[in-house]
């Protein structure tokens, strides 16, 4: 056999190979989302579901009613608070478990990973509803220990200024142990000559940190950071269990408003147009840290 006809052979088998998966990603994902878009750029509701015969094109005029709607703004607004709150707090949660569960000094490596890793595998609404009791202004747990600190209890779901930092905080509680285990990996790969030719020229521990460990994370980081802003953009289940959205809307997030567009008042063409907005947003934002990381990376 020829080495042309050898590669064709094993181009045919890595298709074949990878035929299922592809299949499955088309099905569930790419076809979803060519539906989405299609369906924004009409006005399908109700009657539409009823009926198909309802159903018109309006092209961009969901857009348009989109941009011009401040609960939308508002939204958009909320989201990109909790992203700019919650994602440098978990990358920070999850980096220093991730130093501490690979530390020498560390025992029950085991133990203290499961233990860290245990609140990715509940169910958020099950850990919303729990942290909806925690946070409790006169019975919550959060308050009593404040009260034994000889602190003012806080409204922390019924004020404004207090009920996204509380969603925040179950947030980075309930995910940080996903990136903390891909952290993990990537420390283990670092080779230990490196920290010990640097404990030999005298570097301290957090000069090694810096020097050592965060510039041969930065790959692992820069996934890690497009992982997090891509899961917290998609904001629902903590603010539709603890909040409804309030208090005065100040949680309501781009998906939560998504939600009640196309489930509570059947407005599925609009809410479809939602969607493709923040699908826009995520891919934009994502591209652009990856061009960033790069750009620092090569200089």
């Amino acid at each position: 056999m020829s080495q042309s006809a050898g590669t064709a052979a094993a181009q045919r088998a890595g298709w074949l190979y990878s035929a299922p998966a592809l299949l499955m990603i088309g099905a569930f994902f790419l076809l979803p989302g060519l539906a989405a878009l299609a369906l924004s750029f009409t006005d399908f509701d109700l009657y539409a579901l009823a009926d198909l015969r309802n159903l018109r094109f309006v092209g961009l005029d969901n857009y348009q009613t989109l941009l011009r709607t401040p609960l939308f703004w508002k939204a958009l607004g909320n989201t990109t608070e909790f992203v700019v709150l919650g994602v440098p707090l978990s990358l920070l949660a999850s980096l220093g478990a991730a130093l501490l569960v690979d530390s020498k000094l560390a025992a029950c490596k085991g133990l203290l990973r499961t233990a860290l890793f245990a609140p990715v595998v509940t169910t958020v609404v099950a850990v919303a509803l729990i942290w909806r009791y925690m946070l409790h202004t006169r019975y919550g747990l959060i308050n009593e220990l404040l009260t034994l600190l000889h602190l003012p209890a806080v409204d922390w779901l019924g004020s404004p200024h207090w009920s996204m930092p509380a969603i925040v905080l179950l947030a980075i509680w309930k995910n940080f142990g996903y990136n903390m285990v891909i952290l993990i990996a990537a420390l283990q790969a670092i080779p230990d000559e490196l920290y010990e030719a640097a404990r030999l020229e005298g570097a301290g521990v957090w000069a090694r940190i810096w020097h050592i460990t965060l510039p041969l994370l930065a790959p692992t980081l820069t996934l890690v950071g497009i992982l997090t802003i891509s899961g917290y953009f998609q904001l629902f289940a903590e603010p539709y269990v603890m909040t409804q959205g309030g208090p005065l809307q100040s949680t309501v997030s781009v998906l939560y408003y998504m939600f009640e567009q196309g489930f509570t008042w059947w407005k599925l063409g609009y809410a479809a147009s939602v969607a493709v907005v923040l699908f826009a947003l995520i891919y934009s934002l994502s591209t652009l840290q990856l061009r960033l990381t790069r750009h620092l990376g090569g200089t």
